[in-house]
């Protein structure tokens, strides 16, 4: 089983690089619905609806593009790349809203953005072509 560093990770958001990138999370989530009978001894539930959200940290910099597509309430096309964009690499691409963004200046730090979103839609599991 192969491991790799954060340092190969990349995110395209609009099919444009996220400049300044300093990590990226990336979170799925699984409803279960209970349908378990009276008679039952044990709970028993089924699989429901799946959704998936995830943050994206950067250093500011107001020339990196896309700057416009990562305001809050605007949709995003996202390609999520943990290990590079080499051919084979694993991928997760969707489209989500821009639910927050925030600019944190702290003094004697680089300043910092932080851009969450929540997925509209399914997410594709893939790999680079």
């Amino acid at each position: 089983m192969a491991t790799h560093h954060g340092k190969e990770g990349v995110v395209t958001a609009g099919g444009t690089a996220v400049g300044e990138l300093t990590s990226f999370t990336l979170e799925t989530t699984g409803d279960v619905v209970e349908d378990t009978a009276l008679t039952d001894g044990t709970k028993s539930f089924v699989a429901g609806r799946t959704s998936f959200s995830g943050t994206l940290e950067m250093h500011f910099d107001e020339s990196d593009s896309p700057q416009e597509t990562l305001l809050a309430g605007s949709s995003i096309s996202f390609v999520l790349l943990p290990e590079g964009n080499t051919t084979g690499d694993a991928s997760y691409t969707g489209t989500g809203i821009v639910t927050g963004m925030s600019i944190n200046n702290t003094m004697d730090a680089i300043i910092s953005k932080t851009v969450t979103f929540q997925g509209t839609g399914a997410l594709t599991v893939g790999t680079v072509a």
